[in-house]
């Protein structure tokens, strides 16, 4: 009988693609969530979707839930691949199960994690990182020597670029309200190419590397367009990763970075999760191998998209900036990480996953991304597994 494998963060199309990659390896890939999680359920492909309490919401519940689900999958591995990594990792470490957690400890993820423990952690490994402040509060905030001209401001605990002051003007600032239970930082602000980078590793070794850029992004500054860097700026990427797996160990790493005129880039934020770099995987064995630690994976070399988002906001966008033509080039030649061959339900599934978030937005008042993470996301609180 095939190994199971636990995909947690079923809501993401990362996880979707993680489990087409693990059944094309061998191996029965179930998924969970504490939402419904259509993008997934309406796969043909992925495996049986479960159902967990949120994390944020209901803590004891989700306790509950996962250790059911251990007990009766017994998966040989658990891949988290949204924001319940930290809540899952937790429980894992007062369980016992850490083992089988596809993820560095809590004390490294809230490290990677952690916006100015990020900085800190790669300044000590030389690894170059733009000059990062911690601000906790209004005095340190009024007290900042820099030119806010020349500054990002963003709070530790953010994630999608929410709420992130770019040269922010004095009005903007005056309105902050750092805390020490919501602080925020103030990074030297690096211009030039905005790329990202995804690592799998295994005892502190890479066994999966991608790096990519894309020129197609939401508002808020999410990617629904993911294409290969070259061969030289993922060479000069690929060693920053190398050394931050060190650290990490185990688990997933992906992060944002910036490349400057002269060609250096700088690390600016980290990610211990999945993200959208595994679709430049390809969705194949080798991948699935990868991940479970038993070989290494190479990216493929096209670009692939996000085909919901690339007709919903790509095509408005290419309409509004006369990029038409880029437009239909990617649809055709670029590959769709949402629906494969055969597999054509999780376009679909995504639709209804975004009218379900929409509809949590509205009766919230928060923004979609906000309401997209609201019931798993970690900002930094302890995190005290209920028995």
């Amino acid at each position: 009988m095939a190994e199971r494998v636990l995909i947690t963060g079923a809501r993401a199309v990362a996880a979707l693609d993680i489990a087409r990659s693990l059944r094309a390896a061998g191996y029965e890939p179930h998924l969970a969530d504490c939402s419904p999680a259509w993008v997934s359920r309406l796969s043909r492909a992925a495996g049986p979707v479960h159902r967990y309490a949120s994390p944020v919401g209901r803590p004891a519940a989700f306790a509950r839930d996962i250790r059911g689900l251990i007990e009766r999958l017994d998966p040989v591995r658990i891949i988290p691949t949204c924001e319940e990594v930290f809540h899952l990792a937790a429980l894992a470490e007062a369980d016992g199960f850490s083992d089988r957690v596809f993820a560095p400890p809590p004390d490294r993820l809230a490290t990677l994690h952690a916006k100015d423990r990020f900085a800190a952690l790669c300044g000590g490994l030389g690894l170059p990182v733009p000059d990062t402040s911690r601000i906790t509060d209004r005095a340190a905030l009024e007290a900042f020597r820099g030119d806010p001209a020349d500054h990002v401001f963003k709070p530790v605990w953010s994630r999608f670029g929410a709420r992130t002051l770019i040269a922010p003007p004095p009005a903007a600032l005056a309105a902050l309200t750092p805390s020490p239970a919501a602080p925020w930082v103030a990074q030297r602000r690096i211009t030039g190419e905005e790329v990202s980078f995804y690592a799998v590793c295994h005892e502190g070794r890479v066994t999966a590397f991608c790096a990519y850029g894309s020129d197609w992004r939401l508002s808020g500054g999410a990617s629904y367009v993911f294409s290969p860097l070259g061969a030289g700026q993922g060479a000069r990427l690929r060693p920053m990763a190398e050394a931050l797996a060190a650290f990490a160990i185990t688990g997933q790493i992906a992060c944002d970075a910036i490349i400057d005129a002269g060609g250096q880039p700088w690390l600016i934020e980290c990610n211990p999760r999945a993200t959208s770099g595994v679709h430049l995987f390809g969705r194949n064995a080798g991948f699935g191998r990868a991940l479970m630690g038993s070989g290494a994976a190479r990216p493929l070399s096209g670009s692939c998209h996000l085909s919901p988002a690339l007709w919903l906001h790509g095509l408005p966008t290419a309409l509004r900036d006369r990029r038409l033509a880029d437009w239909r080039l990617q649809r055709r030649q670029g590959s769709d990480a949402v629906a494969a061959p055969g597999d054509p339900g999780p376009v679909l599934g995504a639709l209804a996953d975004a009218a379900v978030f929409g509809l949590r937005a509205v009766r919230t008042g928060r923004s979609l991304t906000a309401a997209m993470t609201a019931d798993i996301e970690w900002n930094g609180r302890p995190l005290d597994p209920p028995d």
